[in-house]
């Protein structure tokens, strides 16, 4: 990869090396959809158990199952498509959001390279969990919203919307798990202290209600209470963390000050 003489990439290089990763991203991307293309059936059996039994209403040669319908001439084909798509993106994150890293590392310093690592390796497992807890509590959901038809009356779904509607939620409480994450950045580097994190945390509870219930796909008690119940938790472990982070960095800070002040000015040598 050339670079000029002061170790910097030209700007030419910059998109060179931004286009190479886009297509390896996209090439990631199509082999992770032609496996979602092939594996269609049993995705979307796995995404209708909340509401249908997609498996026994095939096996029984059922002609609907449950509320769930497609329609028009190209639903099928484009629900197909959207499915292996969504599936390609989702199992290829690895290699893109890799992709990523990779562009942009050579412009951070050491210790931003170590910090973003540390967000990256910590960041995906509570991604992972808040998507898990977001589809166990999708059944909870759905039965609560369903509850709101009124008798007599058919309640069908799209299954496009349907899916819509799940990936909301997943993407939802994937991301809202990522709350602590961001709390413990801002206080490795320094933008916010444990006691900045805990001290109004009354508003802090209130926000995370709040944005539960205005940005959740769903609008029962229940599964909001599901939802905020772990973001509060995560909340003040993150605070307490901080803290502890605090104390260390501090005492670091004090005995450099100390050593520092300890050593003896020279003296001057009398005649």
């Amino acid at each position: 990869m050339a670079a000029t003489s002061g170790g910097r990439m030209p700007l030419l290089e910059h998109f060179r090396e931004l286009r190479n990763r886009v297509v390896k991203s996209a090439l990631a991307i199509s082999l992770g959809s032609i496996v979602g293309w092939f594996f269609y059936n049993e995705i979307i059996t796995k995404l209708a158990e909340p509401v249908c039994d997609l498996r026994a209403a095939q096996e029984s040669g059922a002609a609907s199952c449950g509320a769930l319908y497609i329609s028009g001439v190209l639903g099928p084909l484009d629900l197909q498509i959207k499915v292996a798509l969504l599936t390609g993106i989702i199992v290829s994150a690895p290699f893109w959001l890799y992709q990523l890293w990779a562009f942009i590392a050579p412009a951070l310093h050491r210790k931003e390279k170590r910090t973003s690592v540390m967000f990256v390796s910590a960041a995906t497992p509570f991604f992972a969990m808040g998507a898990t807890l977001g589809y166990f509590i999708l059944p909870v959901a759905i039965k609560a919203l369903f509850g709101f038809t009124p008798d007599s009356i058919s309640n069908l779904v799209r299954f496009d919307d349907y899916l819509d509607f799940v990936l909301r939620l997943i993407l939802f409480v994937g991301l809202a798990f990522e709350l602590p994450i961001f709390l413990l950045t801002f206080n490795l580097i320094g933008f916010l202290r444990g006691k900045t994190i805990l001290k109004p945390w009354r508003i802090w509870i209130f926000t995370i209600f709040f944005f539960v219930a205005a940005l959740s796909p769903t609008a029962d008690p229940l599964s909001m209470v599901l939802l905020s119940g772990p973001l509060i938790l995560f909340y003040f472990m993150a605070g307490s963390i901080a803290v502890l982070v605090d104390r260390r960095r501090d005492k670091k800070i004090d005995s450099i000050e100390t050593s520092s002040s300890s050593i003896e000015a020279p003296t001057s040598i009398k005649e």
